[in-house]
């Protein structure tokens, strides 16, 4: 019997990439950007399962002509490329890779949290441009994290996890989310507030949301306004979720202290943005989940779900199991 035909759009990690190879007749795109979509429709059109990354647009349009097509595992926790709808309506099964990378997110949330506070990456830069000439007590002052206020904006799994270290720095917790959590409440401390407490009041808003037509602009102008002259935002959620201009304006202008972002709108954002002109501003390219052993098990989840699509079962983390009876 021959081998269900696979397309996997980057190469990924060998604890994955290796069922893949093993049990299917894959073709892997090996290129460091993404495949251009008239690729990504070619081959397609020959596949019993895809194995995605988030800049991968798996719609009607590609769906349609994929005749074969059974199942799409995406490589994240994301699905903001897939058109659910669209494939429980023909039968595909789409995945992803859940809960996996909860507390690599956190923890590269905080590191950009403690990165920005205490001015690391400006200090860095100044010894190593040889500006560091003997100590001295106006230098590269920042904030202090410890007793200070964190403000968490949606409180789910990644959220959570960021309270958690919150807890650690004797920091007094915030959040602000359309459900309560009585975990965060009863075993963290936090205090549930309305989103114009929870900028006003915070010394740090870490940002959790979805992307949703709610959630676009979350932190716009007049968010960035209520926000404390000391204030630092973090955003490893979804780059649109921030205004972007806005959010430079009021970098440039002193209005917040600083801000850590792993992802952005435009992502990639474009080497001549201004955002990059601005110490105030730590960038860094959405690496959230990019440690050896999550990217790993990413990885491994991926072509988990994958397989059990290609075989005819239910895949472990499937987004859509009522497509599964079609």
């Amino acid at each position: 019997m021959s081998k269900p035909r696979v397309f996997v759009t980057r190469i990924i990690p060998d604890r994955g990439l290796r069922k893949v190879l093993e049990q299917t007749d894959a073709t892997v795109w090996e290129d460091e950007l993404p495949p251009p979509r008239s690729v990504l429709l070619e081959w397609a059109s020959q596949a019993d399962g895809l194995l995605t990354l988030l800049t991968d647009k798996i719609d009607a349009e590609l769906m349609d002509a994929a005749p074969k097509l059974k199942v799409v595992a995406n490589f994240a926790v994301g699905f903001d490329n897939f058109d659910v709808p669209a494939a429980t309506q023909r039968g595909i099964l789409m995945t992803n890779t859940p809960g996996v990378l909860t507390d690599t997110t956190a923890d590269l949330a905080f590191a950009l949290l403690m990165a920005c506070a205490r001015r690391i990456v400006e200090g860095r830069d100044y010894a190593r441009n040889g500006h560091w000439r003997t100590w001295g007590p106006m230098l590269l002052m920042g904030q202090d994290i410890h007793g200070a206020t964190l403000g968490i904006a949606g409180i789910g799994r990644i959220g959570l996890a960021m309270a958690r270290r919150a807890v650690g720095f004797g920091m007094r917790i915030l959040y602000h989310d359309a459900m309560r959590s009585e975990v965060a409440e009863n075993e963290l401390g936090a205090i549930r507030v309305n989103k114009e407490e929870l900028l006003a009041q915070s010394d740090f808003v870490s940002l959790h949301v979805p992307l949703t037509p709610e959630t676009r602009h979350y932190i716009d102008a007049a968010a960035l306004k209520m926000m404390k002259p000391n204030a630092i935002l973090i955003n490893t959620a979804r780059g649109p979720v921030v205004d972007t201009m806005a959010l430079y304006e009021a970098l440039k202008a002193r209005q917040i202290f600083a801000a850590g972002l792993d992802v952005t709108d435009p992502e990639p954002l474009p080497a001549d943005h201004p955002l990059y002109t601005l110490d105030n501003a730590l960038i860094v390219p959405h690496i959230a989940s990019a440690s050896f052993e999550t990217r790993s098990k990413m990885a491994e989840m991926a072509a988990d779900n994958l397989l059990a699509g290609l075989a005819g079962k239910l895949p472990p983390n499937c987004l859509n199991p009522e497509a599964f009876n079609k």
